[in-house]
């Protein structure tokens, strides 16, 4: 039963495709109200976690960023089926890229791309395929459906050339061979995976459990670290991906410092556009020894 409506759900996504961008974003906010009001959890987690990081905001205006943020969640549910089904052509037409696209393409070394979870995170993903030549790859949470695994790791790929990794798989290895084989790291530093291989580093002031591991990747294989963020335009426009200025002088030699820094930008990037981001993730889930949970 399972199986059966997650194909139905994929078919629909199809379908909405072919629609024009403007329609698909019409459609889109709709689901996204529609969320709103059954959200239960997930409208419960995106208010504490707005109330978190802008205490200083009244609630009011705290309310409707998170009904602007399920809005977007809306069309970014919808937008699978153009970022998984519509052709290349079509993709580059409806895709912005701004900075260098091709940087990894001209680095002679190891490269890693920063990219926090905002909602065109998928869109990021397919801009890094459609718009320069390195081989790509990263790493994903499997999904308990096979249908939908199978069917957003197949829209993931559909442009041979990448690569995907399951988190709850050989873990680090594999990526660490493709990367010294010449691969492009997309990494994704900003969710709680609780304290293994982490630290509590601020995120809006909270402590954050948050990964060391992009310091230390990019320091133990010297990559050229890039950040690059995803946006949503309004109504047919499309998306924008902006591949900013690469990070000279990271990692350094104080992980937490470096970890630090990658908050601290992403923070700043919140701060251009926080409807996007995902706060319908439990950011702060794990907490110090001895702490409550920030989400009773």
């Amino acid at each position: 039963m399972a199986n059966a409506g997650a194909r139905l759900v994929l078919a629909l996504v199809w379908l909405i495709h072919w629609l024009p961008m403007g329609a698909q974003d019409a459609l889109g906010r709709g689901l996204g109200r529609l969320l709103w009001w059954i959200g239960g959890s997930r409208k419960r987690t995106a208010l504490r976690n707005l109330a978190l990081c802008f205490p200083e905001r009244p609630a009011a205006e705290r309310e409707a960023i998170a009904r602007e943020h399920f809005g977007w969640l809306g069309r970014s549910i919808l937008e699978r089926g153009m970022l998984w089904y519509a052709s290349p052509e079509r993709l580059r037409r409806l895709i912005r890229v701004e900075g260098e696209v091709d940087f990894a393409e001209r680095q002679p070394g190891a490269v890693m791309w920063l990219v926090p979870h905002f909602l065109a995170l998928e869109v990021a993903g397919a801009a890094s395929q459609l718009f320069q030549k390195r081989w790509v790859v990263s790493i994903y949470a499997e999904q308990s459906n096979p249908v939908f695994d199978r069917a957003m790791r197949a829209g993931r790929l559909r442009y041979g050339q990448g690569e995907l990794f399951s988190r709850h798989g050989e873990r680090a290895l594999p990526l660490v061979r493709a990367v010294k084989r010449g691969a492009a790291f997309m990494n994704l530093p900003d969710m709680d995976f609780g304290l293994k291989d982490g630290a509590f580093v601020p995120f809006f002031g909270v402590p954050a459990a948050t990964l060391l591991a992009p310091a230390r990747m990019a320091r133990s294989l010297q990559m050229a670290v890039q950040p690059v963020v995803a946006e949503m335009l309004p109504g047919g426009q499309g998306w924008c991906v902006r591949f900013l200025p690469p990070w000279t002088d990271f990692p350094g030699d104080d992980d937490l410092a470096a970890t630090r820094r990658i908050n601290a930008w992403i923070e700043q990037e919140i701060l251009r556009n926080p409807a996007q981001y995902l706060w319908v993730h439990r950011r702060f889930k794990t907490r110090p020894p001895g702490e409550p949970s920030l989400y009773r």
